[in-house]
């Protein structure tokens, strides 16, 4: 993996990523895994954390290459002046094909690492819309005007719609041709087992807007990576059939 592919804009103050899935944004609390940020310390040497997005979910994330840069746009982020949008693949056809959730999120008080929504907890707000109806699957566009940690992952579950391959708040299973064709579906001479079409979250940050410290408008994107969109092309040509 080399970091110049990675980039998507680059300028004096910040650096937009599109991040794998499965690379931590920034150090765990072990400090063993490699971390992007740390990749880009090796090279910028100063990088600053302006938000995060999960291990396994792929995508856009910004980055500060200085103080004033990082205290400006922190305080974007936290005063929500930034446009946030996810793609995800979830379970499941919607009733409704649009909508809000707005439930407050925050810990779990026994579980570590997991959320959970209660009354008590922060306020949170996700907007979707479904973008393609696949049945089994929903491909969703997200909106999130707060950025709580696994905000998507859970307000999809409390709709009853997980996001796919999720381990924590769906069922975990992979997405596999095998379903999709059932009885059509036969392993190449050379395979032992199916290999899963998608085996990680199904979820990837695809834009950030936000306006910069020149007053300037800023619209960054990052395409859906390779195996979203050979999972994607799979179900469109199951759908016709």
């Amino acid at each position: 993996m080399k970091l110049q592919d990675l980039i998507l804009e680059e300028t004096e103050d910040w650096i937009a990523i599109n991040k794998p899935s499965g690379l931590l944004s920034i150090p765990d609390r072990e400090g063993k895994d490699i971390s992007l940020k740390k990749i880009l310390q090796e090279k910028y040497k100063t990088i600053y954390t302006v938000h995060r997005i999960d291990r396994d979910t792929s995508g856009l994330i910004l980055f500060a290459k200085n103080e004033k840069s990082h205290q400006y746009l922190s305080i974007a982020f936290e005063e929500r002046k930034t446009e946030k949008i996810y793609l995800g693949l979830t379970l499941g056809s919607f009733l409704e094909k649009r909508g809000t959730i707005d439930a407050p999120i925050g810990e779990h008080p026994v579980k570590k690492g997991v959320m959970v929504i209660h009354k008590n907890r922060k306020e949170s707000r996700t907007d979707y819309e479904v973008l393609e109806d696949f049945g089994m699957y929903s491909w969703v566009r997200f909106q999130i005007f707060s950025g709580r940690t696994h905000q998507i992952r859970i307000h999809s579950k409390s709709m009853g719609h997980p996001v796919a391959c999720d381990p924590l708040y769906g069922d975990g299973k992979p997405v596999l041709l095998s379903l999709l064709k059932h009885k059509k579906f036969k392993l190449s001479k050379n395979e032992e087992e199916e290999r899963p079409l998608l085996n990680r979250l199904a979820l990837h940050a695809f834009q950030l807007s936000f306006i910069d410290q020149d007053g300037k408008n800023i619209l960054l994107e990052a395409a859906p990576p390779k195996d979203l969109r050979a999972t994607l092309n799979q179900l469109q040509k199951w759908k016709k059939k």
